[in-house]
């Protein structure tokens, strides 16, 4: 009787990963936040900075609602280039970078937040109302796809 190998489990989600996570985070400035709202999973779009002591500083919009419930919770944030279409150019490698970690509601000092550029003016129809959350990430995971 054959057996199948086992599928492999992917990448370990490991403080080793973080280093890398955090290198690709910052290649772009936009990703979603994984939270959950009444105990169901939601994903929020959020810009991004990583911090020069590896922090990850989110702007989210208010109108998202129930931020505050991130407050000293674990969340997960993603970015990464899928939408890019490289894979089937074969100009580079798509890649998907996440980290795990506690998030708090944090006011960013003038010149922490000044990178950010201006926010967008509007949110789902609403005026853009920026919140922060700051992630201390614990682990970070990255998945890359060759052509």
């Amino acid at each position: 009787m054959h057996s199948a190998a086992p599928h492999p489990e992917g990448p370990p989600t490991t403080p080793d990963g973080l280093a890398d996570a955090l290198a690709l985070l910052r290649r772009t400035g936009w990703g979603r936040l994984a939270m959950t709202r009444q105990a169901m999973p939601f994903m929020a779009p959020a810009g991004h900075l990583v911090t020069t002591d590896g922090a990850v500083l989110l702007r989210l919009h208010r109108a998202l609602g129930r931020l505050g419930a991130c407050d000293g919770g674990v969340v997960a944030y993603g970015a990464d280039n899928l939408g890019s279409d490289n894979l089937g150019s074969g100009a580079r490698a798509l890649w998907s970078a996440q980290i795990t970690g506690t998030a708090r509601l944090v006011e960013p000092a003038a010149a922490e937040g000044a990178p950010f550029g201006p926010p967008p003016r509007r949110a789902d129809g609403m005026p853009y109302e920026p919140v922060y959350l700051r992630i201390d990430p614990q682990f970070g995971t990255v998945h890359t796809f060759d052509g």
